[in-house]
């Protein structure tokens, strides 16, 4: 069980609910965020696209312009080069969509997953000089491509590099670190040591706007900024596609592009909306997470991103929705692949020694490679530690790894690279490519040298209100709503309350899997409450703790003496116009 932890820091919460006119619950939410001071509340609350920062405070980001605005006046034929995730698509789309509105001869080339691996190669190098490509342009890669980014320019191209991984480094004897920057003509990266830019947690996606916003803040009238605003929806894509902290700006991006993707003019936006059946229908962070964003990986794991671009890029709505739907069959069958991958990488760990490991090397020979950061984030989820999940490729093994908040996973590999043929990432996730005989040294070099205690690795619910279902109103629950966007950076809030007394019990869905209960307080009022978590996992914990007959009775509907304790979250249930209050159980545990 996990771990609760109930968050107790101090506000003067009436004052800021006076202040802000909020419920002193939303208040007290928004100091656990860490929002503190009067001006970051209401930039929080009432943050607008005024709130983003300036794009000209991105390093090299006039000179990349300057230089782009160049080789469009002089017909310079100039090629995107991106990546096969959901960011890589929308920052090829955002950067295609961009120069060719300014007139610019422009292409793109994603790699292809399996065939070219991440990011730039020798080969996409030499196909451009071949193709006559003057100028190359990054997008989502391109900071650790040094050596391709050389030969570039060797072969007489210009190289600018738009990207928001972590720069690569050496450390020197004295300990400090030294940038590794590929010499680019012009190097656009937040992370990078010299950039004054005042939030680092930018995706790729909205790095390329960035660059776009300097580029079409330059063209007379309304068109550029029209463009703007429908790119917008895609920057806003890629930032919950990507998992960026939706704090900061990345707040404001996702919250006003969430309306632009619900608005957008683009045919294949709209289609991607239709085949999933959310065409006119209010979307959150979740339906792009879980929903939208996944038909975008799929097309890059089991085809080629070229697709999703294709559809983007689809000026005939029926060829759009026809594409759509192609994307949406992949990811169908994307799921059923990781659901074995992932039952496979269990058993082998639950059959090894790999069990007592705090950071998880899993080799699955013949995983589909493109899988690999899809299951390796369902075992980190799992088990609560980091996860590589590597499997055979064309030239050794490839993998993708998934961190939790206390292990740095760029930081760790980079002390073993010489492990490696290629690497990358950040904090949270990373790419590794390695000869096969270096599987088991990766393995032994990232356990010895993790830093990692059993208090890291011990799963954490911070409740940010212990608070009686009772206080519940529909009322609050329509204010927890001023706190969206949800995501990484911003979890949707989630409440606790001791001693429900399980009163009746039935289960719902077409699978059986969704418990719905009613529950007392210890003053005898009564709340539904709904539960979507592993009903086999629920039902065992009744048996152990009150019994067979005690978990029987529930369901038969004679109630019973059970008590737990829970962690939940209030939403509004709307049907026919009516408006029913209903608590999402997250969690429990035992009553007294």
């Amino acid at each position: 069980m996990a771990k609760w932890v109930v968050s107790a820091k101090r506000a003067d919460f009436a004052a800021t609910a006076e202040k802000f006119h909020i419920d002193q619950v939303i208040a007290r939410i928004i100091r656990n965020r860490d929002i503190v001071g009067d001006e970051n509340i209401d930039r929080f609350l009432n943050g607008t696209l005024a709130d983003m920062h300036p794009p000209r405070l991105l390093k090299d980001a006039e000179r990349a312009a300057e230089i782009l605005m160049d080789k469009i006046r002089d017909r310079r034929r100039i090629r995107v080069i991106g990546d096969y995730d959901i960011d890589g698509i929308c920052a090829s789309y955002i950067l295609l969509a961009g120069l060719r509105f300014l007139g610019a001869d422009a292409d793109v080339v994603i790699p292809h997953r399996i065939h070219d691996g991440y990011g730039m190669n020798d080969h996409m190098i030499e196909e451009a000089q071949e193709a006559g490509v003057d100028m190359i342009l990054t997008c989502d890669n391109g900071i650790a491509a040094g050596a391709q980014i050389a030969l570039a320019r060797s072969l007489g191209m210009t190289v600018v590099v738009t990207d928001h991984h972590e720069v690569p480094y050496e450390t020197k004897s004295d300990g400090t670190r030294r940038e590794l920057l590929p010499a680019a003509d012009a190097v656009i990266d937040p992370k990078q040591e010299a950039c004054g830019y005042p939030f680092d947690g930018i995706c790729g996606a909205v790095v390329a706007y960035k660059l776009m916003q300097v580029m079409l803040g330059e063209k007379p009238g309304g068109e550029g900024q029209t463009l703007l605003q429908e790119l917008l929806a895609f920057a806003a894509f890629a930032t919950v596609g990507d998992v960026m902290e939706l704090v900061d700006e990345n707040r404001v991006i996702v919250k006003y592009g969430l309306r632009r993707i619900a608005g957008s003019a683009n045919r294949g936006m709209q289609a991607l909306l239709t085949v999933c059946g959310l065409r006119d229908r209010p979307l959150s962070a979740y339906h792009i997470g879980f929903v939208l964003g996944p038909c975008l990986n799929a097309t890059g794991r089991l085809d080629t991103a070229d697709r999703a671009l294709q559809m983007f890029a689809a000026e005939d709505g029926a060829e759009a929705v026809r594409i759509a739907g192609e994307l949406k069959e992949l990811n169908d069958s994307r799921k059923n692949m990781t659901l074995q991958g992932t039952q496979r990488a269990v058993r082998l760990i639950e059959e090894s020694d790999l069990r007592g490991d705090k950071v998880l090397v899993v080799y699955l020979p013949d995983c589909h490679e493109s899988l690999a950061g899809i299951i390796a984030g369902r075992i980190r989820e799992r088990y609560g530690k980091p996860v590589f999940v590597l499997t055979d490729a064309e030239d050794g093994v490839k993998g993708s790894g998934r961190s939790i908040e206390t292990y740095h996973m760029y930081d760790r590999m980079s002390e073993c690279k010489e492990l490696y043929t290629k690497y990358g990432g950040h904090k949270m996730a990373a790419g590794v490519s390695m000869p096969r005989e270096n599987v088991e040294r990766f393995r032994r070099y990232l356990n010895e040298h993790c830093g990692l205690s059993e208090e890291d690795l011990e799963e954490k619910i911070h409740i940010d209100v212990p608070m009686p279902m009772s206080y519940v109103t529909p009322e609050l629950v329509r204010q927890l709503s001023v706190l969206e966007p949800f995501g990484n950076g911003n979890p949707k809030p989630v409440f606790a309350q001791k001693n429900l007394r399980l009163v009746r019990g039935r289960i719902l869905g077409k699978n059986g899997s969704v418990g719905r209960y009613t529950v007392e307080d210890q003053e005898g009022r009564r709340f539904e409450m709904l539960y979507f978590g592993d009903l086999e996992v629920w039902h065992a914990f009744l048996r152990a703790n009150f019994g067979q007959d005690a978990c029987e009775r529930l369901y038969g509907g004679s109630g019973g003496s059970m008590r737990i304790h829970v962690i939940y979250y209030p939403e509004l249930d709307v049907y026919q116009g009516r408006e029913r209050l209903q608590m999402i159980m997250q969690d429990y545990c035992k009553g007294d």
